[in-house]
């Protein structure tokens, strides 16, 4: 179930520029969860950061638009 309501937000992310812009000031995985939420996806900090190294630089890239701000999402600390 995560990977498909992660999967679904991403797809929602690269067609919605209102929700890219709030990715792109996203700090932490609670931020970019609460993010998700409002956009109706069951998406939980906590297994974001369990897919975090999964997924791409270049993945996280196409999907916000390629923006340097957007790679925070890809690089913020993780506990563990």
């Amino acid at each position: 179930m995560l990977e498909e309501q992660l999967k679904a937000f991403l797809e929602t992310v690269k067609s919605d520029e209102e929700i890219q812009q709030k990715l792109k000031a996203a700090t932490d995985p609670d931020a970019v969860a609460a993010i998700a939420k409002d956009a109706g996806f069951a998406v939980a900090a906590e297994d974001l950061k369990k897919v975090q190294s999964e997924i791409s630089d270049h993945e996280l890239e196409g999907v916000a638009g390629g923006t340097a701000n957007t790679y925070r999402f890809a690089s913020f600390p993780c506990a563990g």
